[in-house]
């Protein structure tokens, strides 16, 4: 099911990090994630509500604001 808030989002497990971006253009790098949480985000029917429950207070983060866009590909 396509999620309302999340538009795509990239997990980088040699790094352990979850770059998601939502419909509003806003691009967070979350931290430290193990491969086993971002396979349950992945793996979640509801995008939205899973990462409001289980990652966006869990997991430290930063705004990519001003990158260019190979940076985060």
């Amino acid at each position: 099911m396509p999620s309302t808030v999340i538009k795509r989002f990239d997990y980088r497990p040699e790094t352990q990090e979850l770059l998601v971006t939502f419909t509003t253009g806003r691009r967070y790098l979350y931290s430290d994630v193990p491969a086993d949480a971002a396979e349950a985000f992945r793996s979640a029917f509801a995008k939205g509500r899973h990462f409001n429950a289980h990652i966006r207070d869990r997991y430290s983060c930063r705004e990519l604001d001003g990158l260019p866009s190979e940076m985060t590909d």
